[in-house]
């Protein structure tokens, strides 16, 4: 039996930073990952052709970029950005872009618009004036009483009202509350969709607000060299403060006494004592129902992980292009994302199709050009590309409905892009099979660890509870992107749970917080 103070289960990105922390804090640290790989959902690799390197499943890290919890591990990375930030080409052809030089995102909106252009602008220095203590109060465990209670300073009550109510809107009616024209409009609600929301469900016009004007203030950046540069950051910082990396170590177990977590059990038998704590770098489902067990849980939560709810499938294409993306609006050009295929009415439209449980025939593209963006993503002159969509969340996908699929995505691009089919040289397609095999926390092929609607946020997720990183068993902590704030490579699930395990662990103050947190629980969900 191997000892040690922490054990980490899953090397995401989120189970890193948890264990970084510990290991800060002198802990010895051991992370067990199911896959041979560390990083999760924050990987690149050469799976189109010989010197185009994809970033397989996330990029773009404008939340990451501007995480205090990344900023404050010291990573050794170095960031680069794309000329543009993000352009929305509308089906008639027009394009409305998002620069980091505010005036000429004016420029652009004001194209559709008399008067957007200072609108634009009116938003953004709305944003200047909360956006350190709004990424604090997003990041940091609920309540975000010192978040909220710098917005309360900065604000007072008026204007934190306003705020509040801003922060419930559609993204569709925050839209046209601040906006006349559809091109500043659909930058915000191609942003939301980034998420499961629809551009008609409440809470979705915060996120097109967020990553909108962080994208106005920071660019979405990428690291240098591809997505893959986060996790070996993380993977040495850890490594030169003693922490271990076991990989092809699926845990089956957390291993429990008396209600505490002991420590797990590995698929073949192993097991690992924790002296201090256990935290999960995995779904809520598969750490609750399957890691823990209903023993262990108070009934109310069992029932409750009933009604928890996946964000949609995911398919995404990879390709090597081996000259720049043939755009017929010169506007995407210099963009690192672009987002194609619909207007707004047509986002609502693709919305309601994923409702419904139908595959969209006319799918919305989320679309990255990465050399554009960080030209050592391939050979000058070409394009190392990628696009994903939404598809409904469903158990399986036979292969030929994913071939169709992507034949629609491809005919979208080509719409925007003639040509571009002709001068692709390789491609890879991840299904939502393929995406769940390469990392499993990614089930069904979604993205986000839970749905981002309002009900599932906040104090509300994974399940009614506490909003915390802390769980109804002893010292088991969950750091995955199905706690609170949810999806996003920022960290923030792992630092809380880090936190939570530091703070449980604090002697009188930690029997203090244990009796609290318990209290807590006991009001949610009874006694176990």
């Amino acid at each position: 039996m191997e000892t040690s103070d922490a054990i980490v289960v899953g090397a995401g990105h989120n189970g890193l930073v948890a264990a970084n922390l510990l290991a800060d804090a002198g802990w010895s640290v051991v992370v067990l990952e199911a896959t041979p790989q560390p990083g999760g959902a924050v990987r690149s690799g050469f799976v189109t052709a010989p010197g185009y390197l994809s970033d397989l499943f996330s990029s773009f890290y404008p939340l990451g970029y501007a995480s205090p919890v990344l900023a404050g591990l010291d990573l050794d990375l170095e960031w680069t950005r794309s000329p543009d930030v993000l352009t929305h080409l509308l089906p008639d052809g027009r394009a409305a872009t998002l620069n980091t030089d505010v005036a000429r995102t004016m420029e652009s909106v004001e194209r559709f618009a008399p008067g957007d252009g200072e609108r634009w602008k009116n938003a953004y220095d709305d944003w200047k004036g909360v956006s350190g203590p709004m990424l604090d109060t997003i990041l940091t465990p609920f309540p975000p009483v010192r978040g909220g209670a710098k917005l309360l300073r900065r604000l007072g009550s008026v204007e934190a009202l306003r705020l509040a109510r801003r922060l419930v809107l559609s993204v569709r009616e925050l839209g046209s509350e601040l906006f006349r024209g559809e091109g500043a409009t659909l930058l915000l609600a191609g942003c939301a969709l980034h998420t499961d929301l629809s551009p008609e469900e409440a809470g979705g016009g915060v996120y097109g607000w967020l990553l909108a004007m962080l994208g106005q203030e920071h660019g979405w950046p990428v690291p240098a060299g591809g997505a893959q540069r986060i996790t070996d950051a993380l993977v040495a910082r850890l490594r030169a403060r003693g922490g271990t990396i076991i990989y092809e170590a699926p845990v089956e177990r957390v291993l429990i006494a008396r209600g505490r977590a002991m420590g797990v059990r590995t698929a073949d038998g192993r097991t690992f004592r924790a002296q201090r704590a256990v935290v999960a770098d995995v779904p809520a489902p598969a750490l609750y129902l399957d890691l823990v067990g209903k023993r262990w849980l108070p009934a109310r939560l069992v029932e409750d992980l009933a009604h928890f709810r996946w964000d949609g499938a995911t398919v995404k294409v990879d390709w090597a292009v081996r000259t720049k993306m043939p755009w017929k609006n010169p506007a995407a050009a210099g963009s690192g994302t672009v987002h194609l295929g619909a207007d707004l009415n047509g986002l609502t439209r693709y919305s309601a199709r994923l409702a419904t449980n139908e595959v969209p025939s006319e799918p919305f593209l989320l679309l990255g050009q990465m050399t554009t963006a960080d030209p050592g993503h391939s050979p000058e002159g070409t394009e190392s590309l990628w696009s994903y969509t939404h598809l409904p969340h469903r158990d399986h996908w036979e292969p030929d409905e994913i071939a169709a699929h992507v034949d629609r995505m491809e005919a979208v691009v080509e719409a925007h892009a003639p040509g571009f089919r002709s001068q692709v040289v390789g491609r890879n397609v991840y299904s939502p099979a393929d995406m769940q095999r390469e990392n499993p926390s990614l089930v069904g092929g979604a993205l986000g660890g839970g749905t981002a609607a309002a009900f599932q946020q906040l104090f509300l997720r994974p399940i009614p509870s506490l909003g915390r990183a802390d769980t109804p068993v002893d010292r088991l902590f969950m750091a995955s992107s199905s706690a609170h704030p949810g999806g996003g490579v920022h960290g923030a699930p792992g630092a809380n749970a880090a936190r939570a395990a530091l703070a449980r662990d604090r002697a009188v103050l930690g029997d203090l917080y244990r009796s609290v947190i318990n209290t807590g629980h006991r009001a949610v969900y009874g006694r176990a």
